[in-house]
């Protein structure tokens, strides 16, 4: 179970087995996995995926509790559906319990939705177990005849509710220190390997810090050029470069007042490094084409899976910029490392993936367990949850298998490259060339899905193109 998320008492369960609640949302495969969650753990649940007839609804039946997405395909367009229908059902019934749904991109309205009465809000894609305690604490209040919390009392987000999960010791140190850290101003510096889960933990520290009422932003910097770097983190004048028809804000200035986090910080030059650093220490930005410093107020996350002391002491990244990132320091463990979280995380991701896809959770027979306990896992994370995905939507039966999982195909082709001879390290990047080919061509050179077979972020595999002249 995710640290820090209590489980239900006596009390929420009765309160939720007695509750009838209807849940809004146009997509049809969110409908079906609620709906799959809370029947057997509610009296009665009704789904529509029209918001148009929200209201009729209302009218012919209490509901204790409703689930509203915060966008729908309307003519509204404005990304502020779910505070125009919170407004509607409110005008209705003042003390309706109103649970948002929203994605992470929309935190900043759904917070919104909160001061316009909304009870509280889960965020895409949820915990099961984050789903129900976050209902049953909704509909606590009424039950016990008192007033709902105002949201500034609003608990922090559960970290399940970021699909941070784990029972090991080397997590629980994670965990401890995210509690430490979040709700002071520290600047944080994240280490691991990739596919670890740093950006999880920066959008948790965010979400339990003074700041989750304002923008979380991040800014891919190995996806960024030199030409580009400054205009994307600090903006530019309109007329400053050819394709600058319009002022523009930076990444610093979207995040002013909320969490700025910075991923592959370690994969910027020198030039950029002396910018960024400047920019920290001044605590303001010059866009592009101004001489007018435009003040920001950011909390900074950072992560690297890239050695920055090594670089340092080969001159390669600067040492007062380090000194800068990291007031704090978290290193995330690899999965290899983590013991019987391999099982916990897979038995999670199954759940999920077999809720999307409209079938019911697998169980993992004994042969499978095993199997997935000596894997290596040098995708982390990451590659686990494609491994599973893959594995529920081919599987035959409501037992995973070992046949039904297939590690990677850059993970396969590692070892046998590595003990062939004497010119291994040669050969082992000639094999890794012809298996990201091969992939590429397999998914007729869509990026996107030969990252994710390859176990691979999309910048990642932009690199290895670039490194193989691909």
């Amino acid at each position: 179970m995710g640290w820090g998320l209590k489980s239900i008492s006596f009390t929420e369960f009765m309160i939720l087995k007695k509750a009838r609640v209807l849940v809004v949302d146009d997509d049809t495969d969110v409908l079906f996995a609620v709906r799959m969650l809370l029947k057997p753990e509610v009296q009665e649940v009704v789904t529509e995926k029209n918001p148009e007839l929200l209201l009729s609804l209302l009218s012919k039946q209490h509901f204790d509790a409703i689930f509203l997405d915060m966008n729908y395909k309307s003519t509204l367009g404005s990304g502020n559906e779910g505070l125009y229908w919170l407004g509607r059902i409110r005008e209705k019934d003042p003390t309706a319990t109103v649970i948002m749904i929203t994605a992470h991109g929309d935190i900043g309205t759904a917070v919104r939705s909160l001061k316009a009465g909304a009870t509280d809000f889960i965020v895409k894609p949820w915990h099961n177990a984050q789903l129900l305690e976050t209902l049953a604490a909704a509909l606590e209040p009424k039950e016990a005849g008192k007033a709902t919390p105002a949201p500034a009392a609003r608990r922090p987000a559960s970290f399940a509710e970021f699909s941070l999960l784990g029972e090991s010791e080397a997590m629980q140190e994670v965990f401890h220190k995210i509690e430490k850290v979040a709700p002071t101003e520290a600047n944080v510096l994240l280490l691991g390997e990739n596919g670890t889960g740093k950006e999880l933990v920066a959008k948790a520290l965010h979400q339990r810090s003074f700041r989750a009422a304002k923008p979380f932003v991040t800014a891919d910097l190995a996806a960024m050029s030199e030409g580009i770097f400054e205009s994307e983190l600090f903006g530019h004048k309109k007329g400053s470069f050819t394709d600058a028809r319009e002022d523009r804000i930076g990444r610093f200035a979207a995040a002013s007042g909320g969490t700025l986090f910075l991923d592959e910080i370690g994969n910027i030059s020198l030039a950029q490094q002396a910018k960024l650093l400047t920019a920290l220490q001044n605590r303001e930005v010059i866009p592009v084409g101004s001489n007018v410093p435009v003040p920001v107020d950011i909390r900074l996350i950072s992560a690297t899976n890239a050695p920055l002391y090594e670089l340092a002491a080969q001159q390669r990244f600067r040492k007062d910029l380090i000194y800068r990132l990291n007031t704090v320091e978290i290193t995330l463990p690899p999965l290899r490392a983590r013991g019987d979280d391999v099982l916990l995380l897979a038995r999670h991701f199954a759940g999920l993936y077999a809720a999307r896809n409209r079938k019911p959770t697998p169980d993992f027979a004994p042969a499978t367990l095993q199997k997935l306990q000596q894997h290596s896992w040098p995708g982390n994370v990451r590659e686990l949850q494609h491994t599973v995905e893959r594995a529920v939507i081919l599987a035959e039966g409501e037992v995973l298998r070992p046949q039904d999982f297939h590690f990677s195909a850059m993970e396969a082709a590692t070892p046998a490259a590595s003990s062939t001879s004497s010119e291994g390290p040669l050969q082992l990047s000639e094999v890794e060339k012809a298996t990201i080919m091969r992939v590429i061509e397999r998914h007729h050179g869509n990026i996107t899905k030969a990252a994710k077979e390859l176990g691979l972020t999309r910048t990642a595999l932009y690199r290895r193109l670039e490194k193989h002249d691909l």
